[in-house]
């Protein structure tokens, strides 16, 4: 074989080896996660319960928070009436009143993000089969979060769709 012809195999070779196109039957979507636990009804519902939960700590602590402040002024003004021994004994009183609340807060903080994380595990356990069973009737391969996607065709993305079964399953 002449130099040429060599050069031509070993093209054609490349050719159908490393650039092989790839023709698949596989079905690949994508979805909102964030946007279907938003819109949909148990998600509007859940987001709600957490909401009102938040404003009733934040609440609570604001009005402790507000007494500490009114005794720390109170403990301020009495300190050329009252004698050292006292004041000093109520400002020791004080600090532990304040170390009290912010083991407090901590905790409420600490309990608001366990409810908050446990409220998001029960969306996940009654939406994941609604969107597997959408993924079997309609032979999805893959199906990835749209916060993962940088771009896609707009007849890939199931979020509506997911969103409307999601919703009549769930009322």
């Amino acid at each position: 074989m002449s130099y040429m012809g060599n050069k031509t195999l070993l093209i054609l070779l490349f050719f159908f080896i490393f650039i092989n196109p790839s023709i698949s039957d596989e079905k690949i979507a994508f979805v909102d996660i964030d946007y279907i636990i938003q819109n949909s009804n148990i998600g509007k519902k859940m987001i709600s319960n957490i909401n009102k939960l938040d404003k009733k700590n934040i609440d609570n602590l604001k009005k402790k928070n507000k007494t500490l402040k009114d005794l720390e002024l109170t403990i301020k003004g009495k300190k050329n009436i009252i004698s050292e021994e006292a004041f000093n004994n109520e400002v020791i009183s004080f600090r532990k009143k304040a170390q009290q609340f912010e083991k407090e807060k901590n905790q409420i903080v600490n309990d608001f993000n366990n409810y908050k994380k446990e409220e998001f595990q029960k969306i996940f356990k009654e939406i994941t089969p609604i969107i597997s069973s959408y993924i079997d009737e309609n032979s999805i391969t893959l199906l990835f979060d749209s916060k993962n996607i940088f771009m896609g065709a707009k007849e890939l993305n199931l979020t509506e769709d997911i969103l409307k079964k999601i919703n009549m399953e769930l009322k």
